[in-house]
Formats: C-alpha cells, sequence, structure tokens
C-alpha cells in the first residue's frame, strides 16, 4: 500500500470534521441572527409603533447621551426587559431540557415532563394562596420547590444507583403529585387568588422588569460554563454507563453534576417568568435535526430556546386578536403540536409501542 493510499481515511476524517465544523457554525450564526431579527421586530412593534433607527438609538443613548424620552422609556423600561426575559428564559429552558433529554436518552425527558417544573409551580401556588405572597417571595418558593422535587425523584429512583428509565418514571409520576397539590390549592382559595396563580402557572413575560432578571442572568453566568465543562460528560453518558465508563466518565458523580446544572436552570427560569410550558422540551430536539451529527448541542439549544420563546411572545401579543395572551398558551400550543409529531415519528420507526 502506498502513502498516499494509507493516508486516504485520515484526509477524509479531516474533510468530514470540517464540513461537520463549518455546519455547527453556519447553525448558531443562523440562530443567533434569527434571534436578533425577532428581537428588533419586538421592540419596534406595538401600541406605539417605532422604526428601527429609533430602537436602535434608544439602545445607545446611554453611550451617546442622545436621549428621547418617549422612546427611550418604551424601547428601554418596557421592550428591551421583555426581550432580555424571553431570550434569557427561553435559553435556561433550552439547556435544561437538552441536557435531561441527553443524560437520560429520551426525547421526552424535559424539566417539565419529568415534574420539576410543576413542582416548581405547586411551590409557587402554595406562595401565593396560603402564605398571600408575591412578588420575589413567590419566585424564590417556586425555586426552591423545583431543586426540592429533583432531590425527591433522584432519592426516589437511586437503587444503587440511577438508571434513565426510571427517573423518567419517577419525574411523571412526582409532576402527576404536584399537579394534585396544585388542583386541591385551588379549591381552598378566593376567586382573586386562583386568577393571580393561574396567570403565573401559564408563564408569562408581562411585567418583566432588569431587577426581576437579574438572579437568572447571574444564575446563566455561573451554570453555563459549568454545563460547558461537563459537555464532555454528556457525550459520553449518551452511549450508555458501560460505555462512559470504559471512556474513563465518573458516571454517577458527572450525572448528579449535570441533573443539578438542568434543575438550577430550570428553576432560575421558572422564577423569573414562570413555567413556560415546552421550551425546553422542544429545543433540544430542534438543534439536533438542525445540527444533524455536528456536535454539541448546547449553545444551539440554548439559541432555540431564547428564539421559540421571543417568536411566540411575539405572536401571543400581536397575531392573535385584539387580546394579548401570556406566552405560554403559544409555546403550549406549539409543544403538544411537536410531542404528536415525535410520537408519529417514533411509531413510524417502530419505537413508539
Amino acid at each position: 500500500m502506498s502513502a498516499t493510499q494509507s493516508f486516504a481515511p485520515v484526509g477524509a476524517v479531516v474533510a468530514v470534521r470540517k464540513r461537520l465544523r463549518r455546519r455547527y457554525g453556519l447553525v448558531v450564526l443562523g440562530l443567533a441572527l434569527l434571534s436578533l431579527a425577532v428581537a428588533s421586530l419586538s421592540m419596534s412593534v406595538g401600541d406605539y409603533p417605532l422604526p428601527l433607527a429609533d430602537v436602535i438609538a434608544s439602545l445607545l443613548s446611554p453611550f451617546t447621551g442622545n436621549a428621547d424620552a418617549a422612546n427611550d422609556f418604551i424601547v428601554l423600561g418596557v421592550r428591551l426587559p421583555r426581550v432580555m426575559a424571553g431570550l434569557l428564559s427561553g435559553a435556561a429552558f433550552g439547556l435544561s431540557g437538552v441536557i435531561f433529554q441527553t443524560i437520560l436518552r429520551n426525547p421526552l425527558a424535559s424539566p417539565d415532563i419529568v415534574g420539576i417544573t410543576t413542582g416548581a409551580s405547586a411551590a409557587a401556588v402554595l406562595a401565593i394562596i396560603i402564605f398571600k405572597w408575591s412578588g420575589l417571595g413567590v419566585s424564590l418558593m417556586a425555586c426552591g420547590g423545583a431543586v426540592l422535587t429533583a432531590l425527591l425523584i433522584y432519592g426516589l429512583a437511586w437503587r444503587n444507583g440511577v438508571t434513565p428509565y426510571r427517573l423518567v418514571l419517577i419525574g411523571i409520576g412526582m409532576a402527576a403529585l404536584a399537579g394534585a397539590v396544585v388542583s386541591y390549592l385551588f379549591t381552598r382559595a378566593r376567586i382573586m387568588e386562583v386568577q393571580e396563580a393561574l396567570s403565573w402557572l401559564t408563564g408569562s413575560l408581562n411585567g418583566s422588569t432588569f431587577e426581576n432578571l437579574t438572579p437568572l442572568a447571574v444564575a446563566l453566568l455561573l451554570l453555563v460554563p459549568l454545563a460547558a465543562f461537563l459537555s464532555r460528560a454528556l457525550r459520553t453518558l449518551q452511549m450508555g454507563d458501560d460505555a462512559a465508563t470504559a471512556l474513563g466518565t465518573r458516571v454517577e458523580f458527572s450525572r448528579l453534576g449535570l441533573i443539578l446544572v438542568a434543575v438550577l436552570l430550570a428553576a432560575f427560569a421558572t422564577a423569573a417568568v414562570g413555567p413556560v410550558s415546552f421550551v425546553a422540551f422542544i429545543a433540544g430536539p430542534i438543534a439536533r435535526r438542525l445540527l444533524g451529527p455536528s456536535g454539541n448541542t448546547l449553545l444551539p439549544a440554548a439559541l432555540v430556546g431564547g428564539l421559540v420563546t421571543n417568536a411566540a411572545d411575539f405572536v401571543a401579543q400581536h397575531m392573535l386578536g385584539r387580546n394579548q395572551l401570556p406566552v405560554g398558551v403559544v409555546t403550549g400550543a406549539l409543544g403538544a403540536v411537536f410531542l404528536i409529531y415525535l410520537l408519529a415519528a417514533a411509531h413510524r420507526s417502530g419505537r413508539g409501542g
């Protein structure tokens, strides 16, 4: 065999890797540009429409000093916090969802399916109806409820280790239990309390402020680098526990760390904007379909989550008649259709039972 022939497979592998890296870069760039376009549209359109040039001028006014009080209030005080809430919460939900789905090797295993956000919702409703809390107190209670639910699920699933199948089943059971708690609390509440709780449970970006988003932003600054650090373990865990162990991964330690990161991401996002349904569920599968075999899905899933949340919020505000709806109504409808599609695809491929 000649030297040229012996190096041919190596050259083919290098070419494939370059092509996959190029596809990954194009997907990330495309998602970033789409997110920017939707954000610009959201800040331009409304009861007080603004040209894009005025939006840009208001965004730059803290640096240029060229202020327009009316435009700056609309852009910086009302629309920009709402857009940032969509981007940050969507990114957190997307990251959380793709971590859960990869660890558990199940496209249905997102935090809203396995009970994490439902536990947060039950804790928030408890705070609203029983303790009469509002604002930051409800957010903190929701965050604590998500973490407590995750600890209960992990503890109940532990049998000399945790298997993905057992974790998913117990998570679904915990989701049902948390839903029953919410229903019981509603029977004890006054109408006004039920209305407040239902508004929170739907998931909404209304009334978002930079102060409310600060805990979520800080959480992302801490948790995203940690998720990136654990991404190698994430790739090996999806091959199965035996293969991951053979590759030198500390399976239980890595799984617990990744689950903790995913739970905290979902908890802080839920505390900030409520349990916006199905964003965590659909972000990972969409990112994987865009990427193909092109590599790590964490960043694309985060971008998909932010894009879906802001696009759904734009639809809910401006494209469904005169009444504005919470973003969770649109994401719920979109997620339900996507779930039916996934189940139908699994059935056609013989994996649906």
